[in-house]
């Protein structure tokens, strides 16, 4: 799941995968409520099984109607979703907000580079080891 509110970034993300030839299906969420009613099947996703949880989720901080540390937060008070991978990835290299991230749980921070062949190479190496050589944690019963 890629939780991206700008357009440019989301476009080179789901590039990188690709690129990466990393095949699984993304969902994007454009802000914190999309991302929250998908993860716990609310709004326009309460139809969708709660148990069927994505691999990761690449987490933007600076995101419209709730920020990604709330989202962080949120996501680690829920049983279902406290195991659940997030790599916090943003333009942010503030430090309080990478000591934030991290006391709510993050599994990642990673900071976006600004240059294309770095951002693509990060993105990339991320969707293969989150999604092909990470163990996840068993799916909650």
């Amino acid at each position: 799941m890629l939780v991206e509110d700008n357009a440019n970034d989301e476009y080179l993300t789901l590039r990188a995968l690709k690129k990466y030839n990393v095949a699984n299906d993304v969902v994007v969420a454009h802000d914190g409520v999309e991302a929250l009613d998908y993860l716990f099947c609310t709004g326009a996703h309460a139809n969708r099984d709660v148990r069927d949880l994505p691999v990761v989720v690449l987490l933007d901080l600076k995101l419209p109607k709730v920020d990604g540390l709330e989202v962080l937060r949120r996501v680690r008070n829920d049983e279902r979703t406290r195991l659940l991978p997030v790599v916090i990835l943003t333009s942010s290299n503030e430090e309080r907000d990478v000591i934030n991230g991290y006391k709510l749980g993050t599994n990642s921070y990673i900071q976006k580079p600004v240059d294309f062949t770095a951002f693509m190479d990060a993105v990339g190496q991320l969707g293969l080891y989150w999604l092909m050589l990470n163990q996840p944690a068993p799916s909650p019963k």
